[in-house]
């Protein structure tokens, strides 16, 4: 008598196996490991009951989705229901893999539920013995199923990002800091360079980019003139530098230079130039997606530190995850577990130091604003991350909290309720989700209406191609028939020329041609023959007289 089941998970579909001796069995869990390797054994052990193959791929991986998340299928649910046994005083034991799963088939099917021990053994053993245990499944059909499976549950939870594109923004804030150390690098690289030939230069200009497009434009400096004062303007924005420039370059006590060094002077800084650009550019990239992916968050504490904090904690979900006071000291582990083992004060702020607000607050209120701001900011990142229409909203409104909280500090006037400010938050949100979603509406509309002319326009081109496919095919009827009619007339005239032409006209048939030949007229060859007629007949005459 059965009296467990085991369901089994395949990337083939379904599978439910009875045990016998489950009591025998629970007691005798080394020789079950034993007769695990064995099939012969094992297959004594337990034996097949049912099997629910998955119809195709899709239906596959929903499956196996559902039971990640600990939800049970439709599919499953039908299968148990018409393969476990009903009815008895007892309910029939089922043994599953995962607790998750098993608590939620005890909820749903009224099922009593074995998890862990003998029933571990024994999904091990089918596991291994699957393709046997099931006919008409072979190893390497069982193996490609699986391959398959895992490509594509691997791919579904690469696309299915909950915390939308932030990957970008981890690795775009990466990039930016490794540009600032590397055009501070290659800065200090030219300023050194260039100084031989220039030195006073570097006290005149102190910013690393100005300085390295000036010296592009001066090159030597002695062919520095008048002429060049505009340009030189433009770039330090100053005309009292510039003309200090001017000036220095007339008398400075620099080296003088080969052309070769200048050429390569000035290519390594319009190197140099065109980072520093593509730094600003990726500053507004990050920006963008900042605001498009936690837009609270950027409103709240800027895009840069918002950006810092997302790539410490791994992902968004991950900072919305965490409480208020691991936001506040994230980025300082260090100085934490230091203080934790010396015994020493705690740190009071990590990453969000580099906030304005704390730059503001005074020194003995630096910690309460940080603990104050930290709180506000794990609210954004949650606020982001788990709302359908990002807005800005409710960072404008937090925003203005840390603020009024500031002058509280300094001046002690009240700031406004929690609760006043996020219901004024709540109701902006609402009207600005709505004016998104109409917008968003109104692309889709003229999306559809873009499609609808260029279809509409491609029928028309294919109908007008079609005519002026028939007006060519009449067109080149007409000057056929206009053809014939030339060769026609043309031979009826040589025809008329040579002779009388009758003509029978018809509705369809060809026109019959009859050239009918002129009588001959009566000449003196007539004459002569009509002589020798005569003269015969008297030759006859005569013949017969004699």
């Amino acid at each position: 008598m059965v009296l467990l089941h085991v369901l089994f998970e395949h990337a083939a579909g379904y599978a439910l196996f009875g045990v016998k001796e489950v009591e025998e069995i629970g007691m005798l869990l080394p020789q079950v490991e034993e007769s695990v390797l064995n099939i012969g054994k094992f297959s004594s052990v337990i034996r097949l009951n049912a099997f629910f193959p998955f119809k195709s791929a899709q239906a596959a991986l929903e499956n196996i989705n559902a039971i990640s998340e600990g939800v049970v299928h439709a599919d499953l649910k039908l299968f148990l229901e018409t393969n476990l046994p009903s009815g008895g005083k007892k309910k029939p034991m089922l043994g599953v893999s995962d607790a998750k799963i098993g608590a939620t088939l005890q909820e749903e099917l009224n099922l009593s539920i074995q998890t862990g021990g003998v029933v571990a053994e024994i999904i091990r053993g089918v596991r291994l013995h699957f393709h046997s245990l099931v006919k008409g499944l072979t190893a390497q059909a069982a193996s490609k199923a699986q391959l398959g499976l895992g490509h594509s549950y691997s791919r579904a939870k690469v696309k299915f990002n909950v915390n939308r594109a932030d990957n970008m923004i981890i690795q775009s804030i990466a990039l930016l800091d490794q540009l600032d150390k590397d055009i501070n690098t290659f800065s200090m690289r030219v300023r050194e360079w260039y100084g031989y030939h220039f030195p006073e230069l570097i006290k005149i200009v102190s910013d690393n980019s100005s300085y390295c497009k000036l010296a592009k434009l001066i090159g030597n400096r002695k062919e520095l003139s008048e002429e060049s004062l505009e340009a030189l303007e433009e770039i330090t924005m100053d005309s009292a530098k510039a003309q200090a420039i001017l000036d220095a370059s007339r008398s400075s006590m620099g080296m003088d230079i080969s052309p070769i060094d200048l050429i390569n002077i000035e290519s390594f800084s319009s190197r140099v130039v065109s980072l520093t650009k593509y730094r600003q550019e990726l500053q507004e990239y990050l920006r963008s997606k900042m605001g498009q992916v936690a837009p609270n968050l950027a409103a709240l504490i800027g895009d840069v530190v918002g950006a810092r904090l997302i790539s410490h904690a791994g992902s968004l979900t991950n900072l919305a995850k965490y409480p208020a006071s691991t936001v506040q000291i994230l980025g300082a582990e260090k100085a934490l577990f230091r203080a934790l083992k010396t015994r020493g004060n705690t740190p009071k702020y990590g990453l969000i130091f580099h906030s304005t607000f704390i730059g503001r607050a005074a020194a003995k209120n630096k910690g309460r604003i940080s603990r104050y701001l930290a709180n506000k900011c794990t609210i954004a990142s949650r606020i982001d991350c788990f709302s359908e229409v990002p807005t800005c909203v409710f960072g404008d409104k937090l925003r203005d909290q840390v603020e009024e909280r500031l002058s509280f500090y300094e001046t002690g006037e009240a700031p406004r309720k929690n609760l006043d400010v996020m219901k004024e938050a709540v109701a902006e949100a609402s009207e600005a989700a709505a004016e998104i979603k109409r917008k968003l509406e109104k692309k889709e509309k003229k999306k559809r209406k873009r499609e609808k002319r260029k279809l509409e326009a491609l029928s028309t081109a294919e109908g007008d191609d079609e005519e002026v496919e028939k007006a060519n095919g009449d067109a080149e009827e007409d000057t056929d028939t206009i053809k014939k009619k030339k060769k026609k007339q043309a031979a009826e005239e040589e025809i008329t020329s040579n002779g009388v032409v009758e003509a029978t006209p018809g509705k369809k048939k060809k026109r019959k041609i009859t050239v009918v030949e002129a009588e001959p007229e009566v000449t003196e060859e007539a004459d002569v023959t009509q002589v020798e007629k005569k003269k015969k007949k008297k030759k006859k005459a005569a013949e017969e007289d004699e």
